[in-house]
């Protein structure tokens, strides 16, 4: 125990010297030296996160499209360290292509179909995934979703054990803190990807929302499994689905500090837990909070965001074989930095 809190106490020490989570996650990353394509050279925002990535050491970038077209449109951003490629004109084309027409043929691309593919700009980055000659790929400034996450789901595709990609956001308490936030943080999933799951399908969620609370954010993590019911209160399919998955999770992460069925108080609120769910090492002290579906997680983060006074990292991708994370297209410069330096230390 004494471990675990000189662990958190030397984490909120690194984000108060460093100022906010961002600039540790940041700092985090700088020392990986990743290298991470971003796949939209046509938009001014990326292409200054692609310079701001590069003054500040936060990781190596490519970024795709045409240098002339680039330079001409932003004349005010220094480019200096930036690898630039334009899919179309790049000695790499025909080696992604075949890779590419592999990968889909038993879908019954062709290879002059695969050749067309390879030069949209999110398809060559996620080949460059896949060839192993960049570590992560962040799109969407200007792009839905979908494409996105297609060329992420048949080129990359999921981790192994991993039946389904999710996404997670990093919840920073507001100044002075919150008294069910000791750890100044919390993480929520999933937020903004899959509208449901099967309980196989939310325990790989959760084993993989986990990872990235250590991973990213520093934290030891304790996982709540979220429901309308704690622990057999109430019955429902529902809480059904959330209580197999609480099985799975276990059976597949023995070593994860999970619990559940648990409703939000009794996973966050120490009196409440020691009534509702005593003996849990979870409950009352969660920082890992895995809804059982989509509007619920969307709905709570956007209350904690709103009314409690959170700031809201994400929704950033996870349970793809190698990173790779979307933007929403009203994205900021900085949130497209911030994308970087989590898709970089993801790639560890």
């Amino acid at each position: 125990m004494a471990g675990f809190v000189k662990a958190i106490k030397d984490l909120g020490r690194k984000i108060a010297e460093s100022g906010t989570v961002v600039e540790e996650i940041k700092k985090k990353a700088a020392a990986k030296q990743k290298k991470i394509v971003l796949c939209e050279g046509e938009d001014a925002r990326v292409v200054e996160a692609a310079a701001a990535c590069v003054k500040e050491g936060i990781a190596k970038i490519v970024l795709l499209g045409n240098a002339e077209e680039i330079a001409a449109k932003n004349p005010e951003v220094d480019l200096a360290g930036i690898e630039i490629v334009e899919p179309a004109t790049s000695p790499k084309l025909e080696e992604y292509a075949a890779l590419l027409y592999e990968l889909r043929k038993a879908k019954g691309m062709t290879e002059e179909q695969a050749k067309e593919q390879a030069k949209d700009a999110t398809f060559f980055g996620a080949l460059m995934l896949k060839s192993g000659d960049v570590d992560g790929l962040v799109s969407g400034a200007c792009h839905s979703t979908a494409n996105t996450l297609r060329p992420g789901l048949q080129i990359i595709k999921t981790a192994p054990g991993v039946s389904a990609v999710s996404s997670f956001n990093l919840m920073v308490a507001p100044m002075g803190g919150n008294k069910y936030c000791e750890d100044g943080m919390l993480i929520f999933a999933d937020c903004g990807l899959n509208p449901t799951y099967t309980a196989e399908g939310l325990a790989d969620c959760a084993i993989a929302t986990a990872k990235s609370a250590k991973e990213i954010a520093g934290l030891s993590p304790r996982v709540a499994m979220l429901s309308f019911s704690t622990k057999g209160s109430a019955k429902h399919d529902l809480v059904t689905n959330v209580q197999e998955a609480v099985k799975i999770a276990k059976e597949k992460a023995p070593e994860l500090e999970l619990d559940g069925e648990l409703q939000f108080d009794a996973a966050l609120v120490p009196e409440v837990a020691a009534l509702k769910a005593p003996g849990s090492k979870v409950a009352g002290h969660a920082n890992v909070l895995i809804f059982p579906d989509l509007q619920a997680g969307n709905i709570g983060y956007k209350i904690a965001e709103r009314l409690g006074g959170f700031q809201a990292i994400g929704p950033i991708c996870q349970g793809f074989a190698k990173p790779l994370n979307d933007l929403s297209r009203g994205c900021k410069s900085a949130d497209i930095v911030c994308a970087v330096a989590i898709t970089a230390l993801q790639a560890e």
